[in-house]
C-alpha cells in the first residue's frame, strides 16, 4: 500500500491545477461521462473490460491501463462507474484472496463511485477507505445517457464534506445539479428513492393512459389534460410512454434507447431490500417492483416507458 499524500488539495481540485484522473467502467454512462473530462483537459487514464470501449477514449485522448490498479498508478482522483455492488466490491476491495485497489491507494486520494448500488455496500467501501486515509463519495446520477453526453446529469452525493468540496468541480464538468445529500450511503438512498418513485409514476401515467385510450379517448388529448390538471408529473411533461404522443422520446422510436427496464428493476431491487433492511412499508413502490420483473422478462432491454405493452403489446409492434 502506498503511504505518500496523493497532493490533492481543495486548491488543486478547483482548476488551478487539474488532477490526473483514473476512470473505470466505460459503458453507456460512463464512457461519455469520461469523454466530457478529456474535453475540460484533465489528464485520464481508463479501464474497461470492452476494447471497443477503451479504444473509444484512447481515441478522445485518454491513456488505457491493463487493469485498475494500473489506471490509477498516478492518479489522485480514481471515478468508477460499474454495474452492480459486487463489481464495486471487487475492484475496491478484491476477492479470492486477491487485494483491491483501496490497498494500492495513495492517503488523500479522492475515490467518486458513480454506480447505483445498495447503500450499505457504499458504505462498507467507505469504512474501508476510511481506515486508510482515502476520501471516499458515492455518486450515483440520474439524467440517463442523454445526460452524460450532454454533461448535464445530477449527482446525488454521501459523504464528508471536505471530500465534497474536493469532488465539486471535477463532477461540475459531467452533471448540472449537484446535491450533497449527507454522510456515506446518502447518495445511493436518494437516488433509489427518486427512481423507486419514477418507477410508480410511469406504471401509473401508462395506466391511466391506457384507461382513457381503451375508453376512447384520444391518448395525446388525455396526456394534454392532465398535464394541466393534478395528474401532472415529470413523465407525463418529459417522457411520454404512449407511441407518438411526443417527439424524441423512446416511446416514438420503438422503446430503443434511454433507461432500460431491467435497470429499472435493479434499481427497484435496491429500493425494496433497503425498506426490508431499515422495515419501512413501500407498497407501492413493491408493486411497481412485481410489475417491472414481470415486463423484463422479455423487454429488459426496451426503455422502461415500455411498461405500456403490459396494457398493449401492439405498442412493442
Amino acid at each position: 500500500m502506498g503511504t505518500k499524500d496523493s497532493g490533492l488539495s481543495n486548491k488543486e481540485s478547483n482548476n488551478t491545477a487539474k488532477p490526473n484522473i483514473a476512470f473505470i467502467g466505460l459503458g453507456n454512462m460512463g464512457a461519455p461521462m469520461a469523454e466530457n473530462l478529456l474535453k475540460a483537459g484533465y489528464t485520464l487514464s481508463v479501464y474497461d473490460l470492452s476494447a471497443e470501449a477503451t479504444a473509444r477514449l484512447q481515441q478522445a485522448g485518454a491513456s488505457v491501463a491493463a487493469s485498475p490498479k494500473d489506471a490509477a498508478s498516478n492518479a489522485q482522483v480514481v471515478i468508477s462507474m460499474l454495474p452492480a455492488g459486487k463489481h464495486v466490491h471487487s475492484v475496491y476491495l478484491g476477492n479470492n484472496g486477491a487485494e483491491g485497489l483501496l490497498a494500492e491507494l495513495p492517503k488523500g486520494t479522492l475515490v467518486i463511485d458513480s454506480s447505483t448500488i445498495a447503500a450499505a455496500d457504499a458504505r462498507l467501501v467507505a469504512e474501508a477507505a476510511s481506515k486508510l486515509g482515502i476520501d471516499f463519495l458515492d455518486a450515483p446520477v440520474s439524467g440517463g445517457t442523454g445526460g452524460a453526453i450532454a454533461g448535464s446529469l445530477t449527482f446525488i452525493v454521501g459523504g464528508s464534506d471536505d471530500a465534497f468540496a474536493k469532488a465539486e468541480p471535477i463532477l461540475a464538468v459531467m452533471g448540472k445539479n449537484i446535491f450533497h445529500a449527507g454522510e456515506h450511503g446518502a447518495g445511493q438512498v436518494a437516488k433509489i428513492c427518486n427512481n423507486m418513485l419514477l418507477g410508480i409514476l410511469m406504471a401509473g401515467t401508462a395506466e391511466a393512459i391506457n384507461l382513457g385510450v381503451k375508453n376512447g379517448l384520444d391518448p395525446k388529448v388525455l396526456s394534454d389534460i392532465m398535464l394541466q390538471s393534478s395528474g401532472r408529473n415529470w413523465t407525463l411533461e418529459v417522457y411520454n410512454p404512449y407511441p407518438q404522443v411526443m417527439e424524441n422520446v423512446p416511446s416514438s422510436n420503438g422503446y430503443k434507447g434511454g433507461f432500460m427496464s431491467k435497470l429499472m428493476q435493479k434499481d427497484l431491487n435496491l429500493a425494496m431490500q433497503t425498506a426490508k433492511d431499515t422495515d419501512v412499508e413501500t407498497p407501492m413502490g413493491a408493486k411497481a417492483t412485481e410489475l417491472y420483473e414481470a415486463h423484463t422478462v422479455e423487454n429488459g432491454d426496451k426503455d422502461f416507458s415500455s411498461i405500456m405493452a403490459r396494457h398493449d403489446s401492439s405498442v412493442l409492434s
